[in-house]
């Protein structure tokens, strides 16, 4: 498959008084045509401030640096008139909270009509006709109701639904889902997740599905990244990544996870620490202070991704040993 997006040592800094706050560090990567890439790490691991940075959303007190390519064009820190271009059109953005991500004083079926006017070029009739197909698509119930409704009206999983029929409207080749399980309750996530699984196929969009949860990542990614203080410490396809972890962050995310068979309140492992200080530098890997396998080199020498190219690496000095 062909890469749609192509990020190069992507760094994005925030300035916070008088330090600088490393959220992302050095990251590459590529999100291939129609295939779903989870993104995986803890909170503050950079998982969606890396895809802010590409779709020029950051804060004011940001800085990115680094490549991003959309089809071999430079997009990072482009214009906002260039990335107006592209933003809905051809990359999309479910946030995390739809009540944050939609607009609270507007009605559901003029926020979706909105952005088929303006990317779309539809008249008000043509975009009306748009927004209810898509609500339609999403399945969400008494659609032509919904459209005269604000985002406060809806339970959470119809305003997701929303979210995601927003993100749609364009058929974009590439759509960004940040945590779009995150308070939903295990019914409504399967819906959602299933829901995203038919949009890709059918409409053949390549989709980022950002996550703390590797179950969630495991049942809908083909691909996997995790991400660890900023940084890539592991990537592989979904069944090389949970058949043979190769990085012990990642083995100890696996380990965490509950199962039937154990007693969580006694038997379930845990990672010792926390994760170190996003304003501070670290010389060596970053996860030595709560890796058991730790050496002296993983002290004072940054291991790096093991063969980048190929379809399972890992940065981690084990591999070496």
């Amino acid at each position: 498959m062909s890469a749609l997006l192509e990020v190069r040592d992507l760094s994005v800094r925030f300035n916070v008084g008088d330090a600088e706050l490393n959220a992302v560090r050095s990251l590459s990567f590529d999100v291939s045509e129609g295939e779903c890439l989870g993104v995986v790490g803890e909170s503050g691991a950079g998982k969606s401030q890396a895809f802010l940075a590409a779709l020029g959303l950051l804060a004011d007190n940001a800085r990115a640096r680094g490549s991003v390519r959309y089809r071999g064009r430079e997009i990072l820190n482009a214009p906002r008139r260039e990335l107006d271009a592209l933003r809905g059109r051809r990359m999309a953005m479910v946030f995390q909270d739809p009540l944050s991500g939609l607009t609270p004083t507007a009605r559901i079926g003029h926020q979706l009509e909105e952005s088929a006017r303006r990317h779309l070029g539809m008249n008000a009739r043509q975009a009306r006709g748009k927004a209810l197909e898509m609500l339609e698509t999403v399945r969400l119930p008494d659609p032509r109701r919904c459209l005269a409704l604000y985002p406060f009206e809806l339970s959470g999983g119809m305003r997701q639904r929303v979210m995601i029929a927003l993100g749609m409207i364009c058929e974009p080749d590439l759509l960004i889902a940040d945590e779009p399980t995150t308070a939903l309750d295990v019914t409504i996530q399967a819906q959602i997740l299933r829901l995203l699984g038919e949009l890709q196929r059918d409409a053949n969009t390549s989709i980022v599905l950002i996550t703390h949860d590797l179950s969630v990542a495991a049942a809908f990614s083909d691909r996997i990244m995790i991400l660890y203080n900023g940084r890539l410490v592991e990537s592989g396809t979904t069944h090389e990544v949970f058949r043979s972890p190769k990085h012990p962050y990642t083995a100890g995310l696996l380990a965490s996870l509950p199962s039937l068979t154990i007693d969580p309140a006694s038997d379930l492992p845990t990672i010792p620490g926390q994760p170190p200080d996003a304003m501070k530098s670290v010389q060596g890997c970053a996860f030595a202070e709560r890796c058991k396998h730790a050496m002296d080199r993983c002290w004072s020498e940054r291991p790096v991704l093991a063969a980048p190219g190929a379809q399972h690496a890992a940065a981690c000095h084990l591999l070496s040993a």
